[in-house]
């Protein structure tokens, strides 16, 4: 049995803002197939499609009112298959989002859930009776701002959400509830579905004893979760066990993945007990290189914590994603620029693990700048102006720069897209940077494939040389030879000693500025070389 996953490199699409094929404002799964080509023409090995099942679209789609279909908004199970089908046409794997820790308030478990407290599905969500004077059980925060419990009054009990109160907590100690999550994962494997993306895989079950979380000082907290540690309602150890049952199944499929997101406190730990051993997930990531500050040492400690740790266990990395700020924007020191957003493309895929690219990171998008009274984001709403809202991340894809909404519509005339086109996006459309061979998608396109014929990079160990910020090096060592690389992560002219002989030779191929000089490393601002090293 092949794994395909390890050191394949995932391109994230979420549908909504991708591709829209029917002119409503509203990307679908038809605007995916009509892409696919750009899709494998980047030389990813497949594709992560965020929710695309029914939902009233309270949390962009992560409420899921039905496990086992597809929102008409975004098509039908029938433009699914096709999905499927043609990006194994062109030699692409389909990764879905599978959101097993909460559902829709609309979701029919739910709504019989909440009759009384008598019916079949009366303890598939978390409710615990009020304190003698009325309030919530415990502590516990949402997410999202405020108690984490809503008062039902047929049940006259609270309910438990992490996250919005339209989204309560399926209770996944039951074992009925864990049968149910088992048979929609059937759902889709059996339609060739390649794997899954595990929503907040860690957030799957609760302290059965409701204790209370412990506070957490924070110098200036915009969202009171920060306020207390989730001891109780987050990365609870009994929700390993589900996670055999689960990796059991897919186990029962051949060449099938799960990558797990872990959002918490202890990010390498968490992400090691998730991934370590053949009863748990093929790989997982976190939030590590998503929120945290950017530095080489930074980078350099995170993946040497990882494999201090285990030895086994894969991680996944990932730079950009739906949720938060896109990285050329986060992590420059100006402007962004296209020297950055390569260098970035270049670093992301030479580290030891699963990738993910998220849609227009091949573009070097920066971060948009969505209206406050355009926003859909409840989170971003709730905090605004002082936290960065989801949906300036969501923005349409730049198809087309002079076309009407950026040519995110494929049919003339088409409604406003359901978030307005960045006016920035259209200098960096696709179209353009199609006609540009020094673009960021050239770059892209042509590092990847280079990528691919270095089997070192793929699946090979990495070993780290000290050197000064901002330069990071490693060695990707694997059967089919040794490779140095170095980055320069900053905009000034570095110079640096590496362990490196008179025969080692600069790779060519990347096409990032920067040259062997003796036995130093010659890097201009954003450079990077990649050479080959004796055994």
């Amino acid at each position: 049995m092949t794994e395909w996953w390890r050191g394949a490199v995932i391109y994230q699409i979420y549908p909504r803002s991708f591709h829209d094929a029917n002119g409503d404002g509203i990307g679908d799964l038809p605007g995916i197939v009509a892409k696919l080509d750009h899709v494998a023409s980047l030389g990813v090995d497949g594709l992560w499609v965020s929710p695309f099942f029914p939902s009233p679209m309270k949390d962009g789609g992560y409420d899921v009112a039905d496990f086992c279909g597809v929102d008409p908004m975004f098509g039908t199970i029938e433009d699914y298959d096709r999905l499927v089908a043609e990006a194994h046409r062109r030699g692409l794997k389909v990764i879905i989002d599978q959101v097993y820790s909460h559902t829709s308030d609309e979701h029919a478990w739910f709504r019989e859930s909440r009759a009384d407290r008598t019916n079949p599905k009366a303890d598939w969500y978390v409710w615990a009776p009020p304190k003698p004077d009325g309030t919530p059980p415990n502590n516990w925060l949402s997410v999202f701002g405020g108690p984490a419990w809503d008062w039902d009054p047929r049940r006259r009990q609270y309910y438990f959400h992490n996250f919005l109160a339209e989204q309560p907590d399926l209770n996944v100690h039951t074992v009925a509830v864990q049968e149910a999550i088992l048979d929609a994962a059937r759902f889709w494997l059996d339609r060739g579905t390649d794997g899954f993306r595990l929503d907040v895989a860690n957030f799957y079950m609760h302290d059965l004893l409701l204790r209370d979380n412990p506070p957490c000082a924070h110098p200036d907290p915009v969202k009171p979760y920060r306020l207390q540690v989730p001891l109780y309602n987050r990365s609870r150890p009994e929700t390993l066990g589900f996670m055999a049952r689960l990796r059991g199944l897919l186990d029962d499929y051949p060449e099938r993945m799960a990558v797990g997101e872990i959002a918490s406190r202890n990010q390498i730990e968490d992400m090691v007990d998730y991934t370590a051993g053949p009863d748990r997930l093929h790989t997982a990531y976190s939030f590590i290189f998503l929120r945290d500050a950017f530095g080489a040492r930074h980078i350099r400690e995170t993946v040497e914590a990882i494999l201090a740790a285990s030895a086994d266990a894969w991680p996944s990395w990932a730079f950009s994603n739906h949720d938060v700020m896109r990285v050329v924007s986060r992590w420059s020191d100006g402007p962004p620029s296209p020297a950055f957003a390569k260098l970035l493309i270049a670093l992301l895929g030479a580290l030891r693990g699963t990738l993910f690219l998220y849609q227009g990171e091949e573009l070097g998008l920066p971060q948009a700048r969505v209206p406050y009274e355009r926003l859909r984001d409840p989170e971003g709403i709730r905090f605004w102006p002082d936290y960065e809202s989801r949906d300036n991340a969501r923005t349409p894809m730049p198809w087309a720069a002079d076309r009407e909404h950026a040519g995110f519509a494929a049919v003339p005339g088409a409604a406003e897209p359901w978030l307005p086109v960045e006016p920035a996006h259209r200098a960096l459309a696709v179209d353009r940077q199609e006609a540009d061979p020094a673009s960021v998608l050239h770059f892209t396109r042509r590092y990847l494939a280079w990528r691919r014929r270095h089997r070192a990079l793929i699946d090979g160990s990495i070993h780290f040389h000290d050197t000064p910020e901002p330069v990071l090096a490693f060695a990707r060592r694997g059967r089919d030879g040794h490779i140095l690389c170095a980055f320069n992560l900053g905009r000034s002219h570095q110079r640096v000693p590496l362990p490196i002989s008179a025969s080692t030779r600069r790779l060519d191929g990347p096409g990032l500025p920067g040259a062997l000089d003796g036995g130093m490393v010659d890097l201009p601002g954003y450079g990077a070389v990649f050479a080959g090293l004796d055994d």
